[in-house]
């Protein structure tokens, strides 16, 4: 499966956050809007980075108190992983795994276009078993086929 086909489906957009707010102010958004990864840019078309739970975890290992009021820019991710929608899934689990995050930049023609999660990717896995094993039913049953 394209991973185009998978945004279709989960729809197109992302939430991004201006590099000079607070570490704060985006684990609130992460808490208010129950995510765990933000693009980090100055405009709608411009991504810098990212910033994730992990990030800011790291961040209060590090810095202690201190972290909830540095600004995102000194503690983001500016090495993102990203795939085209052209992609096929298991190159971007691939990716996922080899740069070990959970998130994925999802571009078309460079522009950022949404973010392919391990939560989106286990749940297109899941739908694809569970339609492969009521097609096994069906043909074991003869049920839909003549």
């Amino acid at each position: 499966m394209l991973v185009g086909e998978i945004m279709k489906n989960k729809g197109v957009g992302v939430i991004a956050v201006a590099p000079d707010q607070t570490i704060l102010e985006v684990l609130r958004l992460f808490r208010d809007s129950n995510i765990g990864f933000v693009v980090v840019g100055q405009s709608n078309d411009e991504y810098l980075g990212s910033l994730s739970e992990r990030d800011c975890c790291n961040a209060v290992a590090e810095y202690g108190s201190e972290a909830a009021l540095m600004r995102v820019a000194d503690v983001m991710n500016r090495s993102v992983a990203t795939c085209s929608t052209r992609d096929l899934l298991p190159v971007v689990m691939g990716i996922m795994t080899q740069r070990r995050t959970r998130h994925v930049l999802v571009l078309d023609g460079g522009d950022v276009v949404g973010v392919l999660s391990i939560g989106d990717v286990v749940k297109h896995r899941l739908e694809e078993a569970q339609r492969t094993e009521q097609e096994l039913q069906d043909y074991i049953c003869g049920t839909r086929y003549h």
